[in-house]
């Protein structure tokens, strides 16, 4: 028996499954999207990952330009200046000296007196020989005169052909000794004539050697006067073998004076030796330079420039570019695709921090700065924005 005013328990209505698969749907959506989210997530993770290790497997390198190299300051060397024409004055009569007549930088001509020899010797061969020549003389005429006249008789038959033909014969002698006679003669005045002793040329006295009184000997005696033309020089240059070949006759070069700093003086290539000296490998080298106002002096030390041709451009790069192996010295050149080129260099001259490179670089490559001794032909490298920014400067 039901109480009254007891409600009766709910009746339980089953659920849709409709609802039910939707919400499953939904479950299994959001499971697989955290799935592909966690997976691309990773991916992008891994990405990056061999992304960052492939950019740092790549050398990061910083990269200078060649720089135009310092102008060449020409080959330099020592060298001697010589009078253009210079000559030693000796006695050619021996004897006293009488008087001089010129000293030390006297200017003279040709012909000019430059002192006198007292020479009472050959004074007297010359008379002796005067006299001997007059004898000849007079014997020579004795001689003709007998010869003629045998040679008359001779068709007379009054003498016979042996005693013309004997004075004939004494006649062509005496000739041949009157001959002789003169010739001495000769000689000895030449010899008198030595006893003015004479300029030969024009020049300059730059020596002498003897006073009054002093006793000359003609046969290996001293120097008298040694006479100079300075109003233009020689120089002499020994050039190095190596630059042997770019020296030519008619070339220029410049003349340096320690004694005048401030002055440069033009000098000429007259000719060279042609041959490199075998004991000092060196090619000699004869200069000319004007010298009208007597401003270098002979005998001088003196300095020979030779220019360097300005054919060929130079350039320089930082010592701290290039690599020293069994190969030579090389510079690392970054290409354009990023690969590194090993390129063998020809060094000039070394400046310290920089060197002079004379071939294997052009101005437009990019060099290596503190190349790595791993450094390898081929690899790629990175350059750095700082070197990037300069060179772009």
């Amino acid at each position: 028996m039901e109480l009254a005013g007891t409600p009766e328990p709910a009746t339980e209505l089953p659920r849709s499954p409709v609802r039910f698969s939707f919400a499953a749907a939904a479950v299994l959506v959001l499971i697989i999207t955290g799935v592909v989210a966690g997976l691309l997530a990773r991916w992008r993770h891994d990405a990056e990952l061999g992304t960052q290790t492939v950019e740092l497997s790549i050398a990061t390198v910083t990269v200078v330009a060649p720089a135009p190299g310092k102008p060449a300051a020409g080959l330099l060397l020592p060298a001697e200046v010589k009078p253009w024409v210079e000559a030693p004055i000796y006695a050619r009569a021996s004897g006293y000296l009488r008087r001089w007549l010129v000293d030390l930088g006297a200017t003279v001509e040709p012909g000019r007196l430059l002192a006198e020899i007292e020479t009472p010797e050959l004074d007297q061969e010359l008379d002796r020989a005067s006299h001997e020549l007059a004898e000849t003389e007079a014997a020579l005429g004795l001689a003709k005169i007998t010869s003629d006249r045998y040679a008359e008789l001779l068709k007379t038959a009054s003498v016979s052909e042996q005693e013309t033909a004997e004075k004939q014969a004494d006649f062509a002698l005496t000739t041949a000794r009157v001959a002789a006679a003169r010739a001495n003669v000769r000689r000895l005045e030449n010899l008198q004539s030595f006893a003015r002793v004479t300029a030969p040329f024009a020049g300059v006295i730059t020596l002498r050697n003897t006073d009054v009184g002093d006793l000359i000997t003609a046969a290996g005696g001293k120097e008298l006067f040694r006479l100079a033309q300075t109003e233009k020089l020689r120089v002499y240059v020994r050039v190095p073998q190596t630059q042997a070949l770019a020296i030519a006759a008619g070339q220029t070069a410049e003349l340096l004076v320690p004694e005048r700093p401030d002055r440069v003086f033009r000098a000429r290539v007259v000719s060279t030796a042609g041959a490199i000296s075998a004991d000092s490998r060196t090619l000699l080298t004869q200069l000319e330079v004007d010298n009208p106002q007597g401003e270098i002096l002979a005998g001088s030390f003196v300095q020979v420039r030779f220019p360097v041709s300005e054919a060929t451009k130079r350039l320089s790069l930082p010592g701290n570019t290039l690599l020293f192996r069994t190969e030579g010295p090389q510079v690392g050149i970054v290409q354009p695709d990023g690969r590194v080129e090993l390129r063998n260099v020809k060094l000039g001259r070394d400046f310290g921090q920089t060197v002079e490179i004379l071939d294997g670089v052009q101005p437009e490559d990019q060099v290596i700065l503190n190349p790595p001794d791993s450094l390898m032909d081929g690899i790629a490298v990175r350059i750095a924005e700082t070197a990037k920014t300069e060179t772009a400067k």
